[in-house]
């Protein structure tokens, strides 16, 4: 089986929503796919801003949901880059925010509250059944485990 990088995923993803202000996906994309574990592989990937000012457009970030963990990956313009890595374990609660072009979600974790903006409205939906479902799932097994 021939497994999408993770710039084919995010590339799809804004082809099918072109209103998400996003920019330098593959660098982007490159910061996720440097964190990825030998036994980890993407399940669903996407871009938007983080941050919580919908005109401030120059923090884009490649967001990733694996097979255990969100992974939220930004290339600097100059030198490094920042990644955020969400397990299942500090996950919390999920909000979405949908305005008149853009939208919002808002992760919730034990450690912090993480604001994604400027995505198109017509994804919001899809955004949060993928990261719901996958959370759900995910500690489901962690429960399952502990007991």
């Amino acid at each position: 089986m021939n497994q999408k990088t993770v710039y084919e995923m995010v590339a799809d993803y804004k082809r099918k929503y072109p209103m998400t202000v996003a920019w330098r996906l593959k660098r982007n994309s490159s910061v996720i796919e440097r964190h990825l574990n030998p036994d980890e592989h993407v399940i669903y990937a996407f871009a938007a801003q983080k941050n919580a000012n919908s005109f401030n457009i120059l923090a884009t970030a490649v967001v990733a949901l694996t097979n255990k963990r969100i992974m939220i990956g930004r290339d600097r313009v100059i030198i490094g880059y920042f990644f955020d890595s969400i397990t299942p374990d500090l996950y919390n609660d999920l909000k979405v925010k949908s305005g008149v072009i853009w939208g919002k979600i808002f992760i919730d974790t034990v450690k912090e509250f993480v604001c994604l903006s400027n995505i198109d409205k017509n994804s919001l939906a899809e955004i949060e059944t993928q990261i719901t479902q996958y959370m759900m799932e995910a500690k489901g097994k962690s429960a399952n485990v502990n007991n």
